[in-house]
């Protein structure tokens, strides 16, 4: 089965409006998930690579590029919060924003103490994921 990782800049978006860092990677094993998150986060001028699941995210080129994943906790093989906890381990830690459509009592404040950024239940409302994208990156800039 071929890959379907998408990566896509918004090219019809002035250079001065593109947040820095840029590149989102969404991993989500929901397509109509992860299209929507795509078209919603390129509208805002970043730059989005979409993943179908955590292996393939591991294995992809844009891993060291990624300024910020936005991974779902509930998916086959390995979860979002495997995910983290592997890049963490392994001492990639990237800007992480976790969702679920399952929120669990506690596993947003257990996931929050772990250093994750944000922990956000679906269906997503688009400010309040703007507003973590925004505190994530201001939280990991280099000065």
């Amino acid at each position: 089965m071929p890959s379907e990782t998408l990566f896509e800049v918004a090219s019809d978006t002035p250079e001065s409006v593109v947040p820095e860092p840029s590149l989102i990677s969404i991993v989500d094993d929901d397509k109509s998930f992860r299209d929507s998150m795509r078209r919603l986060l390129k509208s805002h001028g970043y730059a989005v690579a979409v993943f179908p699941s955590a292996a393939e995210f591991l294995a992809s080129a844009l891993l060291p590029v990624t300024a910020c994943l936005v991974a779902d906790i509930h998916m086959p093989v390995m979860t979002g919060v495997e995910l983290y906890r592997h890049l963490i381990a392994s001492g990639k830690a990237i800007p992480t924003i976790l969702i679920t459509a399952y929120p669990e009592e506690g596993a947003g404040q257990r996931m929050l103490s772990q250093g994750v950024d944000c922990y956000l239940h679906k269906p997503l409302e688009e400010s309040v994921l703007m507003d973590c994208l925004r505190s994530a990156f201001g939280r990991h800039q280099t000065p």
